[in-house]
């Protein structure tokens, strides 16, 4: 199951409040590709493409500077955002596609939810039996991201301008959770979608 949703929707919250109702796994696309950044292939085709100065002195990379250049709606931000990702997405993909069949396999697994914010855009929704829009007011999505990021709402827009617009989101999903008001409300909605997914993809298994 996917989730997608504008930046500081609430994604990675509601999914773990219903980790607290099923045997749900999560995979976390963010993580995934912190890893992929910290990859010796991946930082020397990072450095062929940016140039170092994207790197600090001990040869990691720094993200607020790689954001800096990748993030935004500009000419020259989505060329080097498409630059990112034909180097990185590939590594992502790998390790949730290897993660996603190891969850699978496991019985006691009732679902699994992948959380990635370019979910639509890299086309992963390929891999999910539904993709679910979480649909949170732009007012708590900034102050989330001012309060655990530190973003200005000027950088919010900017990293908003990066991915599909929110109608286009929402048109290419299946379920949307309205997050307006109380997150264990947000999480009854999500529960409820998922169960009724798990109930028709283990109805179709026995079928088969």
């Amino acid at each position: 199951m996917g989730l997608v949703g504008g930046v500081g929707s609430g994604k990675s919250t509601i999914g773990h409040g219903l980790t607290q109702r099923m045997a749900v796994a999560i995979l976390d696309a963010d993580v995934a590709g912190h890893d992929a950044l910290r990859q010796p292939e991946v930082k020397q085709a990072l450095r062929t493409a940016f140039g170092a100065g994207i790197f600090d002195p001990a040869g990691e990379i720094v993200r607020p500077e790689l954001g800096r250049i990748v993030f935004g709606d500009t000419q020259s931000a989505r060329r080097n955002r498409d630059s990112l990702e034909q180097i990185v997405h590939p590594v992502i993909r790998s390790v949730l596609r290897e993660q996603l069949a190891q969850h699978r396999s496991d019985a006691q697994v009732e679902a699994v939810l992948l959380d990635a914010a370019l979910l639509l855009e890299s086309g992963w929704q390929g891999e999910c039996d539904g993709v679910v829009f979480i649909d949170t007011p732009l007012e708590r999505r900034r102050r989330w991201t001012a309060s655990s990021r530190a973003w200005t709402v000027e950088e919010h827009a900017r990293r908003e301008a990066s991915q599909w617009p929110l109608d286009k989101k929402r048109a290419a999903s299946d379920f949307v959770v309205d997050n307006s008001g109380d997150a264990s409300a947000s999480v009854d909605q999500l529960e409820k979608f998922v169960r009724g997914i798990v109930s028709l993809v283990n109805c179709s298994s026995v079928a088969h």
